[in-house]
C-alpha cells in the first residue's frame, strides 16, 4: 500500500495544486515513485489522456511533476461549470449529464465506489500518493458526504496538511479559523500547517508562527515564498489574467469570456521572446492587436451572448475587416462562423447568429468529441500561409458537430480511438482559414515551436520587422526545468524531515 499524504486549503487560490506538484516532484527526486490524486475537480481546464479520457489539468501538471503518464484514475470527478448554477460531469473521464448544484450535491455521495476504485488501482502501483483537497474543509454547508476534504482523507487514512495564503492577508485567522470549524476527530488528522505566498523577511513572521503552533497545537511545517515559477494554471482564479505585460513587438490579444477554457494552449505564446499575450475582457481594453484569439469556452452561446452585449463582438469583427489576423479555437471556432443550433438545449438552447466571419455551421449534440490527434496543415489563407505542411498536434474536447463548404485547414488523425465513424469520416479533417481568419478545435495546436514560430515571423513580415532571433522553448524541457525549480524553493522552505515524518506516521 502506498503512503499518503493530503494537502488541504483554508480557501480557494490557496496553493494547493503547486504544493502537490512540488511535493510530487521532491518525492521523485528522492527515488520514489508518486503519483498525484484529486477525487472531485471543479475547473474547465481539461486534458485528454492517451485512451481519449477527460480529467482535470491540474492532476496533468502533477503527473509531469511526478515523471509519470496521467491517467483518468488521478481525478475520476470532473466537474466543468456549464452556467452559474450546474456544471457538466464527467466521472471517470465519461460525461454522465449535466447538474443543477443542489442535483449533484444531493448525486456525489453515489461516487464513492468510484472514487474508492480510482483510489485502490493507484494505491497498488506508487508507493506515495500525493492528495490535494478542494477549497476549504470548513465550508460547513458541504460537510455532509464530503467526498474530497476530510471524507477523502478519512477514505483514504491520509495524513493532512493545511495551507494558508499570506499575500490576501490574514493568514492566522484563516488557518486558526478552519481549524475551530473542524470536528474534533478531523482536527487531530491536520498533522502540519504550511503558509503560503510569502514575500519578505521571514523573521518578522516568527512570532506570528509560534503564536499560530500554540493556539492551533500543530506544527508549522513550512513557510513557502512566493515562487517565481511557471507552471500550468487551472481554472479561472490564475493571475495570469491580471497581468500587465509591456507591449513587444508582436501582441496578440485572448478574449477573456466568463467560462474560458484550456488557456494552457497559450503557454508557448507568452514565453516567446517579442510576443506579448494580454487577457481582455472589455473592448477598451482591445487596442489594435496584430492578432486576436477566441479561445476554447464551456459555453459558446452563452460567451458569445456575453461578448455581443458588451461589444467585444463588434470591435472583433471591424478588426478582421481591417485584416487582423483572428483566430479561434474549439468553442472561439464555432462563434466565428454563421450559425449555432442548440436543438437539444446543451447549451443555451435554440439558434443563435455567429460572428458572420467564416462560413459555418454549429450543430450542438449530446455526443462529446474527446480524442488526442495529430496531423498536419493543408493549404492555409492569408498572412499564415507559411503553416501549410507543418506538422501539429493537440487534443480535441467539443460538443457539437462544425460543418463549411471551405476546404479543410488541417489534416488530422485520431490517436486515441474515441471518435466514432462518422467523426473519424467527418473530423479527418480539421479547421478552415479565409483570408486573416482561421479556426480549429485543436487544442494545443500552438504547442510546437514551429507553429509558433512561424504565426510570429508572419505576423511580424506584415509589419516589416524580422526577428532574426526568435526561438520557442522547447516546451517540454521548459516545464521540467520549471518543476526543478518549484521542487527547489520548497525544499529551502519547507521542513521536509517532518514532512517525511508526518507521511511515515500516517493518522
Amino acid at each position: 500500500m502506498a503512503k499518503t499524504i493530503m494537502i488541504q486549503g483554508t480557501m480557494s487560490n490557496a496553493g494547493k495544486s503547486l504544493i502537490c506538484t512540488g511535493l510530487c516532484r521532491i518525492f521523485r527526486q528522492d527515488g520514489y515513485k508518486v503519483a498525484p490524486f484529486k477525487s472531485q475537480n471543479m475547473a474547465l481546464n481539461s486534458f485528454i489522456t492517451e485512451e481519449g479520457l477527460e480529467m482535470g489539468r491540474a492532476q496533468v501538471v502533477q503527473a509531469e511533476a511526478a515523471g509519470i503518464a496521467p491517467q483518468v484514475q488521478m481525478n475520476p470527478i470532473l466537474l466543468k461549470p456549464t452556467n452559474d448554477m450546474g456544471s457538466q460531469v464527467i466521472v471517470n473521464g465519461e460525461v454522465q449529464k449535466n447538474m443543477s448544484a443542489r442535483e449533484y450535491f444531493a448525486y456525489k455521495k453515489q461516487l464513492i465506489p468510484d472514487i474508492r476504485k480510482a483510489f485502490r488501482q493507484l494505491d497498488e502501483m506508487y508507493d506515495i500518493i500525493v492528495i490535494e483537497g478542494a477549497g476549504s474543509p470548513a465550508e460547513i454547508n458541504l460537510k455532509e458526504d464530503d467526498i474530497v476534504n476530510m471524507g477523502m482523507a478519512k477514505m483514504a487514512k491520509a495524513p493532512v496538511l493545511l495551507v494558508g495564503d499570506i499575500d490576501r492577508g490574514g493568514v492566522f485567522a484563516q488557518l486558526l479559523g478552519t481549524l475551530m470549524l473542524l470536528d474534533e476527530d478531523e482536527k487531530e488528522m491536520v498533522k502540519g500547517l504550511l503558509i503560503n505566498k510569502f514575500r519578505g523577511d521571514k523573521t518578522i513572521l516568527d512570532p506570528g508562527i509560534d503564536m499560530l503552533t500554540e493556539r492551533g497545537g500543530i506544527p508549522v511545517v513550512g513557510v513557502a515564498p512566493y515562487l517565481d515559477v511557471e507552471i500550468e494554471d487551472e481554472d479561472s482564479l490564475t493571475e495570469r489574467f491580471h497581468g500587465q505585460k509591456e507591449c513587444a513587438c508582436i501582441d496578440i490579444a485572448v478574449i477573456r469570456t466568463p467560462r474560458i477554457s484550456n488557456f494552457t494552449d497559450f503557454m508557448l505564446l507568452e514565453n516567446l521572446n517579442g510576443v506579448s499575450l494580454r487577457y481582455v475582457d472589455r473592448p477598451s481594453k482591445l487596442g489594435s492587436p496584430d492578432m486576436i484569439i477566441l479561445p476554447g469556452t464551456k459555453n459558446t452561446m452563452e460567451d458569445l451572448r456575453w461578448m455581443r452585449q458588451n461589444g467585444l463582438e463588434a470591435r472583433v469583427v471591424r478588426a478582421a475587416s481591417h485584416g487582423t489576423v483572428i483566430w479561434g479555437i474549439c468553442g472561439g471556432y464555432q462563434m466565428l462562423g454563421d450559425i449555432l443550433r442548440d436543438p437539444e438545449g446543451i447549451e443555451a438552447g435554440g439558434t443563435m447568429k455567429g460572428m458572420g466571419l467564416l462560413p459555418l455551421e454549429t450543430i450542438f449534440t449530446k455526443e462529446k468529441t474527446r480524442t488526442r490527434v495529430d496531423g498536419r496543415f493543408l493549404k492555409v489563407e492569408g498572412i499564415l500561409a507559411g503553416l501549410e505542411g507543418i506538422a501539429l498536434e493537440g487534443y480535441e474536447i467539443h460538443m457539437g458537430d462544425t460543418r463549411s463548404g471551405l476546404p479543410a485547414m488541417c489534416e488530422i488523425k485520431d490517436c486515441a480511438g474515441k471518435q466514432t465513424a462518422s467523426q473519424r469520416t467527418r473530423q479527418s479533417m480539421d479547421g478552415v482559414s479565409m483570408g486573416n481568419v482561421y479556426g480549429t478545435y485543436i487544442h494545443g495546436i500552438f504547442d510546437r515551436e514551429d507553429v509558433v514560430t512561424a504565426v510570429v515571423r508572419a505576423l511580424a513580415a506584415r509589419k516589416g520587422m524580422i526577428l532574426d532571433d526568435l526561438k520557442a522553448v522547447d516546451l517540454k524541457d521548459f516545464k521540467e526545468r520549471q518543476y526543478d525549480l518549484l521542487a527547489d524553493g520548497l525544499r529551502s522552505h519547507l521542513d521536509m524531515k517532518k514532512i517525511y515524518e508526518i507521511l511515515e506516521g500516517g493518522i
